[in-house]
């Protein structure tokens, strides 16, 4: 049976060329990818549809919907975006302040696309196991990590963006996935080592020092925390 990769926020893939080509998931899905295995990409923007479908062209089993993902039963969504974001805006956003936030005094503009809710969508691809993970929602990633109903979804790697998380939101999520079972395992599939990669298996030690001094550490000193994990 082949492996199962969903991928929550997938822009254009690897064809922006505003990131200089490049999508860390998207990579590891391309160089681990067998026959047998599946990809469902979710993306909200209708600007990168196409793009992402060019992405993936030479790929089977790989499914691409162009839906919002939301927090509660409503088919609609509405997103926020800036122009000077184009042509592939990165940071298209459900909150307004945080595409404000990186975009000051710029115009924001929306568009309102299909939703679902994320327990709905796994039950939609009607997959229990997944092996990988990766969730880069802009501004919303937390929210939609623990609505995720992880006793009944076996989620493998879990690969999300702490990149908007405040420290106490930080500390919430270590703390939340380490009673699900979880182990935080170093940086996740962001090229940019903007993600956490929590693995579902309990490692003690990472646990621990993760749920007293991950969250409130600066990000530069991330790579010598995980240093310090990966010897250990």
């Amino acid at each position: 049976m082949g492996k199962v990769f969903v991928h929550l926020g997938s822009g254009a893939g690897d064809l922006d060329s505003r990131v200089n080509f490049r999508c860390g998931f998207t990579e590891f899905i391309k160089k681990n990818f067998d026959t047998n295995d599946k990809v469902f990409c979710v993306e909200a923007n209708p600007f990168n549809i196409e793009k992402l479908k060019e992405s993936y062209i030479n790929f089977q089993n790989v499914e691409i919907f162009n839906l919002g993902i939301s927090l509660d039963q409503s088919d609609q969504i509405k997103f926020y975006y800036a122009e000077n974001d184009a042509p592939h805006f990165q940071v298209t956003s459900v909150k307004k302040e945080h595409v404000e936030k990186h975009y000051p005094g710029e115009e924001i503009k929306n568009f309102s696309v299909k939703s679902i809710n994320i327990n709905d969508f796994l039950r939609k691809i009607d997959q229990n196991n997944i092996d990988y993970l990766s969730i880069d929602l802009e501004g919303i990633d937390l929210e939609v990590l623990k609505s995720i109903n992880l006793e009944m979804y076996n989620i493998k790697n879990i690969s999300i963006e702490y990149l908007h998380l405040k420290k106490n939101q930080r500390k919430d999520l270590i703390s939340y996935l380490s009673k699900k079972g979880y182990s935080y395992c170093g940086y996740g599939y962001d090229h940019k080592n903007f993600d956490y990669l929590f693995r579902k298996k309990k490692i003690y030690w990472n646990i621990l020092i993760s749920n007293l001094f991950l969250w409130f550490i600066s990000s530069k000193h991330y790579k010598y925390f995980n240093y310090f994990i990966i010897k250990k």
